[in-house]
């Protein structure tokens, strides 16, 4: 008899011949009666009981000054650029690794992406390239943990701090995992969550601003209220509420925010599910790596990750291309993973690069990501592991 999942006991596992997905959304059980009570409730759109419970679970797990759930992660970073209130043709210095709305958002906003290269462990924004980016257009940098591994937060802060700059960080892949015993998203002026179907906390789509500056929680929430004074009104403050600012459709729905309260309630359980085949992973391909076949993720000591992926970096790029190659014909959904931003049509008519951006290129064609969910077993791990083994002929 196969061996039950730890946390989702009915999860059938993978069985020879069966397509091991890159990944799995895992249910904690209380999503569908958190969704009937929003049905039944009959309040669908946002601001409801299921956002507050989840604003207040961030604000209180997290210590943040202000958490606002939106419908997108993209639509926290599109809020965030807006934050700024800056002028069009204003810098903001990212990584060209990252996802498209990293860019794309302050784009909207007529800001121009500068690219800067990243470091060779972690994939973050090399933050010693950070001061030879900065121009007197700069205003802002984008931090972007990669996999749920902190940027160098501490010297990103003080040079932001230096020249006078906002940090926003986009810990789109970062839930509970932390810097120097900080979550991530609560270090900089405003930090970016995404609970999209991929993330370790999911509510199909759906994501969130951390607001970390007392000067923007008003604004923000005046933004995140399609741009009225409604909160004012809602205090009791203002007899009825009209346009006051710029503002957008950015709050989550309801039916979104029920889903998104039902997985942090175990949010816990969800990380340690992760992190347990994270280390696994590790673990059984540290031989490869000791026998330099593969470069196995980096951790600094001042992190704490959470498991939201397990990647791997090839020799180069024909390597990889083939490896991932014999992992579709063993029905395994090996993945790469960004394209970077500055070889991208929109990147170079939007944005600029600011020096070599060599090594992000370099990390792009060699890195692999390997299937991972909070559940998936040990003996479906090893099944992986024992496919890329036999690929490198160990």
């Amino acid at each position: 008899m196969r061996k039950k999942a730890l946390l989702n006991p009915d999860q059938p596992v993978s069985t020879p011949g069966e397509l091991i997905p890159f990944t799995k959304v895992f249910l904690t059980g209380n999503e569908i009666k958190y969704l009937q009570d929003v049905l039944e409730r009959r309040h669908l759109a946002c601001n409801g009981k299921y956002s507050q419970l989840a604003h207040t679970w961030l604000e209180k797990r997290l210590g943040a000054r202000a958490v606002f759930l939106t419908g997108a992660g993209t639509l926290a970073l599109e809020m965030s650029a807006l934050l700024l209130d800056l002028e069009p043709g204003d810098e903001v210095l990212m990584p060209s690794f990252t996802f498209v709305t990293t860019a794309s958002a302050f784009a909207r906003a007529g800001l121009v992406p500068v690219f800067v290269d990243i470091r060779p462990d972690t994939q973050n924004i090399d933050e010693t390239k950070i001061e030879s980016a900065i121009t007197d257009r700069t205003r802002a940098i984008v931090a972007v943990h990669y996999a749920g591994v902190g940027c160098d937060m501490n010297k990103i802060v003080a040079i932001a701090r230096k020249h006078n700059l906002k940090v926003i960080e986009d810990a789109a892949h970062g839930i509970l995992a932390k810097y120097e015993d900080r979550y991530l998203g609560t270090i900089g002026d405003l930090g970016v969550l995404s609970f999209h179907e991929t993330k370790n906390i999911v509510g199909g789509e759906g994501g969130a601003l951390i607001v970390n500056d007392d000067k923007l929680v008003d604004r923000a929430r005046r933004l995140w209220h399609k741009g009225t004074n409604k909160h004012a009104m809602e205090l009791g403050l203002v007899g009825k509420y009209t346009w006051t600012d710029l503002g957008s459709a950015f709050a989550s729905s309801e039916v979104t925010a029920s889903i998104i309260y039902a997985q942090l309630e175990e949010a816990e359980k969800i990380v340690s599910g992760r992190l347990d085949a994270w280390s696994r992973y590790n673990s059984l391909l540290r031989p490869m790596a000791e026998a330099g076949h593969i470069t196995l993720p980096a951790v600094p000591g001042d992190c704490e990750h959470n498991g939201h992926i397990f990647y791997f970096l090839t020799r180069d790029k024909e390597t990889r291309d083939s490896l991932l190659k014999h992992l579709r014909e063993n029905n395994i959904e090996g993945v790469f993973h960004y394209i970077p931003l500055h070889d991208s049509p929109a990147g170079q008519k939007y944005g600029r690069p600011s020096g070599d951006l060599s090594r992000t290129t370099n990390i792009s064609e060699r890195l692999i990501r390997l299937p991972i969910w909070p559940d998936l077993e040990e003996e479906v791990q090893k099944q992986i592991v024992s496919s890329i083994v036999s690929f490198f002929d160990c």
